[in-house]
């Protein structure tokens, strides 16, 4: 039996794809929660617990390697490449909003920190962008926004991690401003298959659409 029809669908307008509007956008492949070697794993590895691992695996085997397909890509068609960071300025975390103290402080996501640092395979070379944000949404405590504009981008392509917080949040908050945004469904991420999959079934209801890896690369051919 199929599943209903949604009628929010009926309101959403068809993307219009233009490989020269595009950029790629990657949210918090860093070592603190993005990597079973960072703080987060090293914390649920000392207590012996589970709950990291399907986190990790599908880091290590998708979300990673499905980015880095991305960003050639991207590198290949000359459009920008921005990595978005999560990260206090202080090792307290005091400078971050109040929810996100604890999280900030206990991974040891501060600026200048190991934890703080994104993933060596893809440490950003030069031409491509870094933002630093502390709160769960770019668009809310960076010049993204700014960014994006200078770079005359309206298209966005999303990946990292996780799928229903920081990818989502930012995703939302980019559609709200007028961008078209396409969540990589299997470039990203979080800690539980359900978590994932809610995720893009409600994204996908009116703030932009969901597309694999493979069907981003063949739409984003050629930037002109």
């Amino acid at each position: 039996m199929s599943a209903p029809k949604d009628y929010i669908r009926d309101f959403m307008s068809e993307p219009v794809i233009d490989a020269k509007g595009a950029a790629l956008v990657i949210i918090d492949m860093q070592y603190a929660t993005g990597s079973r070697e960072g703080a987060l794993g090293r914390t649920l590895k000392a207590q012996g617990s589970s709950l990291g691992d399907y986190r990790f695996a599908r880091i290590e085997h998708s979300v990673l390697p499905r980015t880095l397909d991305l960003r050639k890509h991207f590198h290949q068609i000359g459009q920008p490449v921005i990595h978005v960071t999560l990260g206090a300025a202080l090792p307290d975390a005091s400078d971050a909003p109040r929810h996100m103290r604890k999280l900030l402080a206990s991974c040891n996501n501060y600026v200048g920190s190991p934890d703080h640092e994104i993933l060596a395979e893809l440490k950003p070379v030069p031409g491509e962008h870094v933002v630093r944000k502390t709160t769960v949404g770019a668009f809310a405590s960076t010049s993204i926004d700014s960014l994006l504009r200078s770079l005359h981008v309206d298209q966005i392509y999303m990946a990292g991690v996780s799928t229903n917080m920081c990818v989502e949040s930012t995703a939302r908050e980019a559609a709200d401003r007028g961008y078209q945004v396409s969540l990589v469904e299997d470039a990203c991420g979080t800690t539980f298959e359900e978590l994932h999959q809610v995720t893009l079934r409600n994204f996908q209801r009116l703030f932009g659409r969901v597309c694999s890896t493979a069907q981003a690369l063949d739409e984003l051919k050629v930037a002109a």
